[in-house]
């Protein structure tokens, strides 16, 4: 039944040409056409109402739509896609890499993994490493307050955070000592955001990482069993 298909196809495209010949004879000033041998190709394509159309050439104002040809068999042997802008072509080639991306990760996953139990073990050892990180730079940060703190509470014997008459000017190396212990405190902060945002990644790849691993073992064993059911 479904090699009936192709046949159909080329009856009805050889229907079209025949008729589309006959028409091109009885049409004055209109150049005519021989009918077309059993190796000539067939093109198809689509108009603009979504009306499928054969013939042995493409009409012009079609000429930038998909086309595909046809052998004389009605078999299809070769495919042109429809000419893009170039907004359309950077979109179609950042949908192609995303799809080739995720192929690329459906095959790591059922490749990795034999259970889900796997992918929640890899999981936890990540996490682990991440908070082990998080909880030593927040040590390092209560640290650097306190020694921010005491830096501070120097600093008022001096102007201008003393403001009596006659408070002597902050040391030199008072002034430096607290603008590094500053500076390293925010760049310890943004650290720790960093290494909690990272945390949150990580658990938010490795829940769609198993809800993946679940739809392709799914998709795997609808495909095993309807083999099994076709074997019968």
């Amino acid at each position: 039944m479904r090699n009936a298909t192709p046949f159909l196809a080329f009856v009805l495209a050889g229907l079209f040409i025949a008729g589309a010949a006959h028409a091109e004879k009885t049409r004055p000033k209109a150049k005519t056409k021989s009918p077309q041998s059993s190796s000539q190709s067939t093109y198809k394509w689509v108009d603009e109402q979504g009306i499928t159309h054969y013939g042995d050439s493409v009409p012009a104002e079609y000429s930038q739509r998909e086309q595909k040809i046809l052998n004389s068999q009605g078999v299809e042997v070769q495919k042109k896609q429809a000419e893009m802008s170039q907004a359309e072509a950077v979109a179609y080639a950042t949908k192609q890499r995303e799809e080739a991306r995720r192929r690329q990760h459906d095959m790591f996953l059922v490749s990795t993994y034999s259970t889900i139990s796997d992918i929640e073990s890899v999981r936890d050892t990540r996490l682990d490493q991440i908070n082990g990180q998080i909880s030593a730079a927040e040590a390092y940060i209560i640290t650097l307050n306190t020694r921010v703190d005491g830096l501070k509470e120097r600093s008022q014997n001096y102007a201008p955070y003393n403001t009596k008459p006659g408070a002597h000017r902050m040391p030199d190396d008072l002034a430096e000592e607290m603008v590094r212990a500053m500076s390293e405190l925010r760049t310890q902060n943004s650290a720790l955001g960093q290494r909690r945002t990272e945390l949150q990644k990580v658990v938010d790849q490795f829940d769609a990482d198993i809800r993946r691993f679940k739809e392709l073992r799914t998709s795997a064993a609808a495909r095993i069993s309807e083999s099994q059911r076709d074997k019968k």
